[in-house]
């Protein structure tokens, strides 16, 4: 079978969109991945700490791009059925589009900068001791 020259030039767009797309989550795929290697091979705090900041971080990019307004929407038919209920839709609002996509960036860079300080004073502490 041959691919024909558009065929070929649209496989090679398309990894490539999809890559330039979704590299921020490759990124903290890959910051999962190693930190569960690490949690793995010698179980630490700080292995613990980068894995849940990394996937806190992996969350986050995905609420954002693809949760965030369906469950919007899903959460203000829920609640504002008959009666409108501007109160009830500004609280959704504050805690849905404006709470949750900063607290979960916030928090994964939090544990994964706690998790790297610790690392680098468990190696500090190792090295004090030789």
């Amino acid at each position: 079978m041959s691919i024909t020259p558009d065929l070929k030039h649209n496989i090679i767009l398309t990894i490539y969109l999809t890559i330039a797309d979704n590299f921020i989550a490759i990124v903290y795929a890959l910051g999962i991945g190693i930190s569960a290697l690490m949690a793995i091979r010698k179980p630490s705090r700080y292995a613990v700490f980068m894995l849940l900041g990394f996937i806190l971080l992996l969350f986050g990019f995905e609420y954002n791009k693809h949760i965030l307004e369906g469950l919007k929407e899903q959460t203000i038919n829920a609640l504002i059925t008959v009666q409108e209920h501007n109160t009830v839709r500004r609280l959704i609002n504050i805690a849905l589009v404006k709470a949750v996509p900063l607290l979960l960036p916030l928090g994964g860079w939090t544990l994964v900068f706690l998790g790297a300080y610790l690392f680098k004073k468990e190696k500090k502490t190792k090295t004090l001791h030789k």
